[in-house]
């Protein structure tokens, strides 16, 4: 692993930023771009293992934001900030446009009023249409739309992808990632502050608090009583590749005082998406679906799009997203502990994740955190193509050709190759278990979710378990 530059020699890291998802991940490699030492925790054994993996997986534009807001902001910015990072770097992106379609008339009294709020978030796209025109664009939508609004840009993406390319590009600019360092206690004394974790001491200069539905909790050990997060459970149904046909594009209910409801999304690897509910819990860690939660997607399809429910559904799963007390971002810094919060950040957190990490770095610098750019940092990581709108590995003639184990196909439902599985074992933020390879490869993710191909491919990942290989921790070189 690279080792981080300009590391002091004391076994202080200048910035600790606490949370391995998304968010965590685009502020460490923000500020491994600086002339300072950082480290990145993880309560888990992979980064992105958290609510960052289990979202809706679109790339926002921002236009339904609450104007004003910080969130409307970075929203906005993050929206061109990952466009640009994704080609930059590789991170599957398809432009699909949506559809907020109106079922009844108080919906369709609304959609004006959502086209004034766009604009008045910077985003003029939208467009009016009818009920004609809305079934034009999906012909198997249900009986009963009566109108529509366009927007052209909102796109979907892929949060595995993005969440490693921010985690590698971090570690190759310095970044010493840290997995299985749940944070326990605090103690923050004059000059530095040592956090107490699962996998040892950490001690910091600065701390950063990105830990998502764990926030509140580290909030509180530094002494604070800012907010509460309330894990609000989504399930979502997703539906066989042979669906995508109906569903090019996103369809988005019109959201209302209930919240934004459910959605219709072609997905990045080739599916359909339906979902998400959304029910408040008290367990952080109950991603589990629910004959509820089942009996209300069933209920919402038969109104969206009947035809869709003759389908197979291939998967159904659950996110957590961390719901706060709030009604916006909370992002705050203590200057007196040396201390960020970044807080209770929705599921637009993927978008606006690099945004963040830019508003996270201003408010460190106005703290007091010294920090100055790096001229030597090295080009964007480029990651491995797992979407559907461009080639592929076993697609490839030339690099078959240079290298047979891309055109040896392990998982048939994915068309997933050895050598996929094999650069996933000894990449830079290597894949450490099953899930991560199945997040890095999209192994096992098909209609049989691993039944025929998860003996070759667990016998992969076991022929190439190296140090640093699929089932390590990875190193502390402090």
């Amino acid at each position: 692993m690279t080792a981080t530059p300009h590391r002091q020699d004391d076994g202080v890291f200048d910035v600790a930023v606490i949370g391995g998802g998304i968010v965590g991940a685009a502020i460490a490699r923000e500020l491994s771009g600086c002339d300072v030492s950082v480290a990145l925790l993880e309560a888990r054994d992979d980064v992105g293992d958290g609510t960052s993996k289990a979202n809706t997986a679109i790339l926002h534009t921002g236009f339904d934001a609450k104007p004003g807001t910080l969130e409307s902001r970075l929203v906005a910015r993050g929206y061109h900030l990952l466009s640009a990072y994704a080609k930059a770097t590789g991170i599957p992106v398809e432009h699909t446009g949506a559809v907020l379609v109106a079922w009844n008339q108080e919906e369709l009294d609304a959609l004006p009023g959502l086209k004034e709020k766009a604009e008045a978030n910077g985003y003029e796209h939208c467009r009016l249409v009818g009920a004609d025109e809305v079934y034009r664009s999906l012909p198997d939508l249900g009986d009963g739309a009566l109108g529509g609004l366009t927007v052209p840009d909102e796109s979907i993406i892929c949060t595995w992808t993005t969440n490693l390319a921010l985690a590698t590009d971090a570690q190759q600019r310095g970044t010493t990632i840290l997995l299985r360092h749940a944070v326990t206690a605090v103690d923050a004394g004059d000059d530095l502050t040592t956090l107490h974790t699962a996998g040892g001491e950490v001690r910091a200069r600065w701390v950063v608090n990105a830990a998502g539905l764990g926030a509140d909790r580290i909030d509180r050990l530094f002494g604070h009583d800012r907010f509460t997060v309330t894990p609000r459970r989504g399930e979502l149904f997703v539906f066989d590749k042979l669906a995508r046909p109906m569903v090019d594009r996103i369809v988005l209910p019109v959201p209302s005082f209930r919240g934004k409801g459910v959605l219709i999304s072609p997905t990045i690897y080739g599916n359909v998406m339906l979902g998400p509910t959304a029910e408040d819990l008290t367990d952080r860690t109950d991603t589990s679906t629910s004959e509820d939660g089942y009996d209300f997607l069933l209920t919402k399809g038969e109104r969206l799009m009947p035809r869709l429910l003759a389908e197979e559904v291939t998967a159904a799963y659950a996110g957590l997203r961390a719901a706060i007390d709030h009604p916006d971002y909370l992002i705050e810094a203590t200057p007196a502990q040396r201390y960020l919060l970044v807080g209770g950040i929705r599921s637009t957190g993927l978008t606006a994740g690099i945004a963040i990490a830019e508003h996270a770095r201003t408010l460190l610098e106005e703290a007091g955190l010294a920090l100055r750019d790096r001229g030597d940092l090295p080009d964007p990581p480029r990651m491995p193509n797992i979407g559907e709108a461009a080639t592929r590995p076993y697609q490839d003639a030339e690099r078959i050709a240079a290298d047979p184990a891309y055109g040896t196909v392990v998982c048939f439902c994915e068309r997933v190759t050895e050598g996929e599985i094999r650069d996933a074992c000894h990449a830079p933020v290597p894949a450490r278990s099953l899930e991560g390879l199945r997040r890095r490869t999209r192994a096992m993710n098909g209609r049989c979710q691993g039944f025929y191909c998860g003996a070759a491919v667990a016998a992969l990942r076991t022929q190439h378990h190296t140090h640093d290989g699929c089932s390590s921790q990875h190193k502390d070189n402090r």
